[in-house]
């Protein structure tokens, strides 16, 4: 879809971010688009991220 594009084109799409938004709301921006990405990441992972150990199973008790 976008293979053609060369870095005129990307200066250009530069450029009208930065008017849109502002050059102080673009890390904010960013720092909100890694942490959806982080978040969005855990969630497919199944909710163990890096920082936790997981809880290993317990044992099922047998009934006698």
């Amino acid at each position: 879809m976008f293979k053609n594009l060369g870095a005129f084109e990307l200066l250009i799409i530069v450029a009208i971010v930065v008017l849109l938004f502002g050059g102080k709301k673009i890390p904010e921006l960013m720092r909100g688009l890694g942490k959806g990405m982080h978040e969005f990441k855990k969630a497919s992972e199944g909710g163990h991220s890096d920082d936790e150990t997981p809880v290993p199973p317990s044992q099922p008790t047998q009934i006698k």
